[in-house]
């Protein structure tokens, strides 16, 4: 009999798809395996059936299946299962997305209260806005561009991850001058550990090709929207106009492009690897982020991984 699987793990989306779609796809997969999967064979109970020899008569003990565990009577073992998502991504975006099920619902609630950064690559084009800062939303105006330099372009990113590093500063709600400050700086720990606007920590030119660019963008509480308006914005900096023509999320939070299952890998038995693959490393976070500020939830996930670590073992067994 398969175990259910308990845990995080990251698949990648595709564009053109909706996240709850790719969540669904992940359920009806594991449910098909898990009730496909052989199960426990019905237990028996004794009966008393009328003896079938040519003596006289009497009763007989015989020993029969209870039918009502049969999985022709009784259906599927499973029907449904709690899988919760991760950052969301856009119907245009794609990249890394990650899903929890069972006890790895609570985990995304212990990293979302992480306010762990991601990482996009993101790719634009100089020279045409639109409505919706997308390469396929209706058109605006056009523009020149031929005045671009890469030079102009790094001194605008310079500019925008100067001033969001202030804002970063003013929504840790930390005095820069204690002890504390300090010690959460080495463990690179200041960050928003509540509500705050989208915050870019990071942000670098990866290609320039006129008229298109590559910008790889470290950032918290971010809308792929928002990332769309950044592109639309520099393109007004650099006196001309951008629109975007393609957001990827390559990083969220401990979870990279390595670790995303293709849609071809959405099957028991991957998923299984990849809970177990990234079990440490969300622990490590955890340590690191949660045990600053409360080691509860720390003995709360040991506890939670050992149960599973069981459960895997009993099965191999």
């Amino acid at each position: 009999m398969a175990a259910v699987p308990a845990g995080l793990f990251a698949v990648y989306k595709a564009p053109g798809v909706a996240w709850n779609s790719v969540r669904d796809a992940v359920e009806t997969r594991l449910l098909r395996e898990l009730n496909a999967a052989p199960a426990r064979p019905p237990r028996s109970r004794i009966r008393f059936l009328p003896a079938a020899s040519a003596g006289p008569p009497g009763l007989v003990a015989v020993k029969v299946p209870v039918l009502a565990e049969h999985r022709l009577v009784r259906g599927p073992r499973f029907t449904q299962l709690k899988i919760g998502a991760g950052h969301r991504l856009d119907v245009k975006a794609s990249g890394v997305f990650v899903l929890g099920v069972g006890h790895g619902n609570k985990l995304l609630s212990h990293l979302h209260n992480c306010h762990l950064s991601k990482v996009y690559t993101v790719r634009g084009q100089f020279g045409k806005a639109t409505e919706d800062f997308s390469d396929t939303g209706k058109l605006i105006e056009k523009t020149t561009f031929d005045h671009i330099t890469r030079e102009k372009l790094e001194r605008i990113l310079a500019v925008i991850q100067g001033t969001n590093h202030k804002a970063l500063l003013m929504h840790s709600n930390i005095d820069m001058k204690t002890q504390e400050a300090y010690e959460l700086a080495v463990k690179g720990l200041i960050r928003p550990m509540g509500k705050s606007p989208p915050i870019i920590t990071a942000i670098r030119c990866l290609q320039f090709a006129l008229p298109e660019f590559q910008l790889e963008i470290h950032c918290l509480h971010e809308t792929q929207q928002y990332l769309r308006k950044v592109v639309h914005e520099i393109g007004l900096e650099l006196k001309s106009s951008a629109v975007c023509t393609q957001v990827r999320r390559t990083r969220d939070g401990v979870f990279t492009l390595d670790d995303a299952l293709l849609r071809t890998q959405w099957n028991l038995r991957s998923i299984q690897n990849a809970i177990l693959s990234c079990q440490l490393r969300v622990k490590t976070e955890l340590e690191k982020t949660m045990g600053h500020w409360d080691g509860s939830v720390l003995q709360e996930m040991d506890a939670e991984m050992a149960h599973t670590n069981d459960g895997q073992q009993k099965e191999r067994g």
